[in-house]
């Protein structure tokens, strides 16, 4: 019993440290370049069909006027937005590459919307997924309009039009999200049946995502390990990544906390799409950005973990009371 509570309680760091672990071990191994390149495609589905089946699960537990409209979602896009936006007018008046470099990365951990994992650990945490999962749709569109609006201003390129930055962006982001809800809320008008089979187990979409986050830090220790950046630089991107995700974990909390919903809303603002994260900041910014992603990516997964320890902590303590 105390081996599966350590399990549950340190399921987040157990996660990512076997993520990291598994590309030294794959990476020591003498394969072939072949196979190399073959495990790194089989991840890249592997991980999209494991957040569709996470999300799918968790979305059979929310009811559609679950999703409400709350008051922390418009300031906490006006937040993120306007952040971005101002990131990206001080990015014009900067000449040093490192000034850039910073600038570029704390813009892309602003605006960078919430991971679709969120809805899994507010709910472990006690919150809302309902209002967190509205949220999600809303910043993810904002993001896809702004993405393409502010990366030319700081990145410009030719061949790199704002409706084919527009394009790429929504068919990276919107197929994972709104899929699952679609197919989520078909089972539950049309399989009442398979939808009390599917919820049975309340924290297998947890589980599930564990599995999905060993395989991001994964990917996260691949980028940063074959980084092509000096040490000073990797510093500036990670303090920066670091802060952006403190401010926006507490800038949710306190927008959340006016509306009695300060866990959806700090995981709202703080939880990011890490994943996509790396992928605009790899295609359309400066490549080193990316590793903004992947610094932010291993900050708010230490931040969760802390959190649900926390709250494991808690819960024990009251069943001990009772």
């Amino acid at each position: 019993m105390k081996a599966k509570r350590f399990v549950k309680d340190w399921a987040l760091p157990l996660s990512m440290v076997t993520g990291a672990l598994g590309y030294f071990v794959c990476r020591s191994l003498p394969l072939a370049p072949m196979l190399r390149e073959q495990i790194r495609e089989s991840i890249s589905y592997v991980q999209p069909a494991l957040i569709f089946c996470m999300l799918t699960l968790t979305f059979c537990r929310i009811r559609p006027s679950d999703m409400r409209l709350r008051g922390w979602q418009g300031w906490l896009l006006l937040l993120q937005a306007g952040t971005a936006v101002l990131l990206c007018l001080l990015h014009g008046f900067m000449h040093d590459e490192t000034a850039r470099l910073l600038l570029q990365s704390a813009m892309l951990c602003f605006l960078c919307p919430t991971a679709t994992a969120a809805a899994v650990v507010t709910t472990k945490l006690g919150g809302n997924a309902g209002t967190l999962t509205a949220y999600t749709l809303l910043v993810n569109l904002c993001a896809a309009l702004l993405f393409p609006a502010l990366i030319p201003l700081v990145n410009p390129a030719e061949d790199m039009s704002f409706w084919l930055s527009f394009r790429l962006i929504v068919c990276r982001v919107f197929p994972l999200l709104i899929f699952p809800l679609l197919v989520a809320f078909f089972i539950r008008h049309a399989f009442p049946g398979l939808l009390r089979v599917l919820t049975t187990v309340p924290d297998l979409p947890f589980y599930i995502w564990t599995v999905s986050l060993s395989l991001a830090i994964a990917v996260t220790t691949r980028i940063i390990v074959h980084a092509d950046v000096t040490l000073s630089a990797c510093l500036v991107i990670a303090l920066g990544s670091v802060v952006a995700c403190a401010v926006q974990f507490a800038a949710g909390r306190m927008a959340g906390r006016h509306y009695g919903d300060d866990i959806s809303a700090a995981q709202a603002c703080g939880q990011k799409n890490t994943i996509l994260a790396i992928w605009v900041g790899y295609t359309f910014l400066h490549p080193l950005t990316a590793l903004a992603g992947g610094f932010y990516s291993i900050w708010h997964n230490v931040y969760n973990s802390w959190q649900l320890y926390r709250k494991a902590r808690h819960d024990g303590a009251q069943e001990k009371d009772i």
